[in-house]
């Protein structure tokens, strides 16, 4: 393993922004963001993100390695809360298994940027069309993670017309916070425009979503990130080793699936890396909003704290340098 790798990673700014924020909490600062400014951030790192992907897909267009991807991470996004849900349910119940399942199925949009972000500074080439996958895996593993509540909870299913009504609703918000949720949509939506407005709309904004606003912004928003991190380091007490080694060795594994379907399809290794960063990541902002509304018998401080206090940092402090590597040594 190349360690330079990984100390190139953690010297990038905005992930040492993010340690500051761990570093603030831990020695009691009153270090804090004022409580509007983080989703800004967040809209705007979602909008620059999939605009400047739709202007690369419109430069590129659709060819049979981009459908072939697109395709890849539909399958990841719904095939990884099912065999997660398995394991989880050794020690879990049901309820926990699947929101925790769902939770890893799903993907970070931060983790993919700041994977980005790594590779602007490397001068590795990656595709536009990461972007459109990045959206496609968002939504799935919600779905399957419902579909496998209800499915193992068959027996205790409720049996009066009201009772059905009222599943039959929950499927309804289900699927619309899956694929109408804010995020998803503002996503997709700016990757739309992007393609639409092709050449023209680049010159117009190229600046407003290019490197140096683009890299300010996510600082701001990783100072944020590693503050809540830092504060959810407490609730990992309730989890036990079993959740803390989940966190670290499901999206390890998962990252090793992704580059080896990565290798198989022919990406080039920017788009590789960006693949096994999706598969390995987990979703701490649209899954949990969904499973507090559908999984309410779920807590919410595992798959909280899991997603955000262990599995982020490890992905961003040593799990891209580390699938970049393993990339590398494999030839993809």
């Amino acid at each position: 393993m190349d360690s330079s790798l990984i100390l190139s990673n953690i010297l990038n700014p905005p992930v040492l922004f993010f340690f500051l924020g761990m570093l603030a909490v831990f020695v009691q600062s009153d270090l804090e963001i004022p409580n509007p400014l983080p989703k800004l951030f967040s809209l705007y790192l979602l909008i620059a993100i999939g605009f400047k992907g739709g202007h690369e897909l419109y430069e590129s267009g659709l060819s049979p390695l981009i459908i072939a991807t697109l395709c890849a991470a539909i399958l990841m996004a719904s095939i990884v809360p099912v065999y997660s849900f398995f394991i989880l349910k050794i020690k879990l119940d049901n309820y926990n298994a699947a929101a925790i399942a769902a939770t890893y199925g799903s993907i970070s949009a931060v983790t993919f940027i700041t994977a980005s972000s790594l590779l602007d500074k490397l001068q590795i080439s990656y595709g536009g069309h990461m972007v459109a996958a990045l959206a496609l895996m968002e939504s799935p593993a919600i779905v399957v993670g419902l579909i496998l509540v209800r499915v193992f909870n068959k027996k205790e299913a409720p049996g009066s017309a009201d009772e059905q009504e009222s599943a039959e609703t929950s499927w309804g918000e289900v699927l619309r916070e899956a694929f109408l949720n804010g995020s998803v949509l503002l996503l997709i939506g700016s990757l739309i425009i992007g393609v639409l407005t092709g050449g023209d709309g680049w010159s117009k904004v190229h600046l407003f979503v290019e490197k140096d606003l683009f890299y300010g912004a996510l600082m701001f928003f990783l100072l944020d990130m590693g503050l809540i991190a830092a504060r959810r380091i407490q609730d990992l007490r309730k989890t036990g080793m079993f959740l803390i080694g989940f966190a670290i060795l499901m999206p390890t594994a998962n990252a090793l699936i992704g580059i080896a379907i990565a290798k198989v399809i022919g990406m080039g290794q920017g788009d590789a890396l960006l693949f096994s960063v999706l598969c390995a990541s987990a979703s701490y902002i649209a899954v949990p909003a969904a499973m507090r509304m559908t999984v309410p018998e779920a807590n919410p401080s595992l798959y909280v704290s899991m997603a955000l206090a262990i599995t982020f940092p490890f992905n961003i402090i040593v799990g891209i340098p580390i699938y970049l590597q393993t990339i590398k040594a494999l030839g993809v």
